[in-house]
């Protein structure tokens, strides 16, 4: 399901995974740093209408992120995991929960993102614990708040990289 709006790409290849995809105009590097620096990751993670509040991130494997969120009405959403894998800028990997799930266990998360000319694809597979989670995840508006998120991500490595061109 593709929107001409929304170029994220969401398949669920099997019963308890989710895969979204999405191509940015920016080097890996750059990409990877916005997933995993806080000074970022407030600047572009999460739906229009909703922004962090809190952000932690110990990047180092066995490290914990933890992420609050501030949405319309006074919504609050809090997600957290730990760290897996974590190869820059290819590959990052960890666990997510949030603090008021509505579907059982817990999530592994896992980021490629992939470079040809400057241009970046990040895939991200979501595996949930069990099929009735991932059935649970794909009745929410997920997809279009994920899609929402990266077109503000969009923006910013936009703006990023034409910052550093104009400064090189």
């Amino acid at each position: 399901m593709t929107n001409v709006d929304d170029p994220l790409v969401v398949h669920t290849p099997g019963d308890r995974e989710i895969v979204l995809s999405r191509l940015f105009e920016a080097p890996a590097r750059l990409v990877f740093a916005a997933f995993t620096r806080p000074e970022l990751l407030a600047r572009w993670y999460g739906a229009r209408g909703w922004r962090l509040t809190e952000c932690d991130v110990d990047l180092r494997i066995g490290g914990r992120w933890r992420f609050v969120s501030q949405g319309p009405e006074g919504a609050r959403m809090v997600q957290a995991g730990v760290y897996r894998q974590i190869e820059p800028p290819h590959r990052l990997v960890c666990t997510e929960r949030f603090d008021d799930q509505s579907y059982p266990g817990e999530t592994l998360v896992s980021h490629e993102f992939s470079e040809v000319a400057g241009r970046t694809t990040v895939t991200t597979t979501l595996l949930y614990a069990t099929a009735e989670g991932r059935n649970i995840v794909l009745r929410y508006p997920m997809a279009r708040g994920v899609g929402q998120s990266f077109t503000r991500l969009a923006d910013l490595l936009h703006s990023t990289t034409t910052t550093e061109e104009e400064h090189s």
